[in-house]
């Protein structure tokens, strides 16, 4: 937790809290407003829609497709709801985040700005042009996105290690200092803001589908409930290590990426919950696996911070140039799903109707798309941004970086056997069925 010193007198001025929302969008463990609201007597919470997710990208596609789109506007209406019971609410902006935040502070005149860290090249340097205009507001700043804070780590970003085993191997042992915090049960007097007014967005869309436990509805609440589902009526992570690679079934992997992603769940409250299973339920090799998994988040979390812009280049953090090109026809046929390799067919239509894929399966129609495809491994990246409700900077490009052999593999590039992984994974063909028709 950090906080930077202001210029404000304190004994003659309101102190106005502004608490900015971004992949934190619940109230649990949330430390950065926890932190703002004991210090400010008016608080107003906002989230910006960027409107540069809507625009093409140098890859032909916009960042935020539609079933995406759908799960953020579910956890906004979700977190809105929760602070309506408070006598607060969430006011929702669409635009450039940097200067909506910018007219708020001058306009509202704000004291304080509270905000959790993050990770993404886009949000730091976002945070960053915002401080450099107001130097002299008070910014309190939490850790929340993460198992760890970044003062905890035993390295300094700078120097740590750029495989996966050696970082796991120095951070898994202070397991014990992942502390979540329950949410806040007072808040400041509600402040509405009466500038910025023009950029409200309206959250117009839905992903048109039942909360039946078998499907990915965003928000906290549906979050919470999912992760005490999982691990306590269906006792489903006593058995993950084994399941956890199945390309179709709800509860054989912990389907918690897409709450994590937008920050409905937080990490450290999935892992205190885990070690509750572990004591009320059993611990083995499964429970220790879901933590094995978080651990590559958090990996990518911190590398991506390390490597800055070099996270979406061609080269990679490698800075080596992989023998593949761009196609716009192959290209397009992966993302529909038309390449002829019916495993990777049927994982391509499952994401584009579900907005969600197994970790097995974004393996597999990666090393295809880099592999047999021989396509640059960027646009499969940012295909991925557009779809995969879950989308995470880290992860997804972290993943792709690894896959195309120029991320974090000390064993460069890694080819699976299409044929083989299909006998392993869908044997009776029943996925593949299903998907093709």
């Amino acid at each position: 937790m950090t906080q930077h010193a202001h210029t404000i007198d304190d004994t003659s001025t309101t102190k106005r809290g502004l608490f900015w929302f971004r992949h934190d969008q619940r109230l649990h463990d949330n430390v950065g407003l926890r932190v703002l609201a004991e210090q400010v007597d008016e608080l107003t919470m906002v989230y910006i829609v960027d409107d540069n997710l809507f625009e093409a990208t140098p890859f032909g596609l916009n960042r935020m497709g539609d079933k995406r789109l759908g799960f953020l506007c579910q956890s906004l209406d979700d977190l809105d709801t929760q602070l309506q019971r408070h006598q607060q609410s969430l006011f929702t902006y669409k635009g450039n985040p940097t200067d909506i935040i910018t007219d708020l502070i001058q306009s509202e005149k704000f004291t304080h700005l509270g905000i959790n860290h993050y990770g993404g090249f886009d949000e730091r340097a976002q945070l960053q042009a915002v401080k450099e205009q107001f130097p002299n507001i008070c910014y309190v700043e939490g850790e929340a996105c993460t198992l760890f804070n970044e003062g905890d780590l035993p390295f300094e970003i700078s120097a740590m290690p750029g495989v996966f085993s050696p970082f796991r191997r120095k951070v898994e042992k202070y397991s014990h200092i992942m502390a979540s915090e329950p949410a806040l049960t007072h808040y400041p007097v509600l402040y509405s803001p009466t500038c910025c007014n023009q950029h409200l967005f309206e959250k117009t869309s839905r992903i048109d589908t039942a909360s039946d436990n078998t499907s990915h509805l965003g928000g906290e609440q549906v979050a919470l409930s999912h992760l005490e589902h999982y691990l306590f009526e269906a006792k489903a992570a006593a058995s993950y290590k084994e399941t956890r690679n199945a390309l179709d079934c709800w509860e054989d992997s912990t389907k918690l990426s897409p709450w994590l992603a937008n920050g409905n769940l937080s990490p450290r409250t999935v892992m205190r919950e885990v070690k509750r299973f572990e004591r009320e339920v059993v611990e083995n090799e499964s429970t220790y696996w879901i933590f094995f998994e978080l651990l590559w988040r958090e990996f990518f979390h911190w590398l991506q911070i390390k490597h800055g812009s070099q996270w979406f280049c061609f080269s990679g953090i490698q800075h080596t140039t992989p023998n593949t090109m761009h196609d716009s026809m192959q290209f397009e046929a992966w993302c529909k799903g038309e390449t002829g390799y019916p495993i990777v067919d049927a994982c391509m239509k499952q994401l584009k109707e579900t907005g969600y894929m197994s970790n097995r399966g974004r393996q597999l129609v990666a090393s295809c798309f880099v592999h047999e495809l021989r396509q640059d491994w960027r646009y499969g990246a940012a295909y991925f941004e557009h779809a995969l409700l879950d989308y995470d900077v880290g992860s997804n490009w972290g993943n792709w970086l690894y896959l195309a052999g120029v991320g974090s593999d000390p064993r460069g590039h890694r080819q699976f056997n299409l044929q083989k992984q299909t006998q392993t994974y869908d044997p009776d063909g029943l996925f593949r069925r299903k998907w093709l028709g």
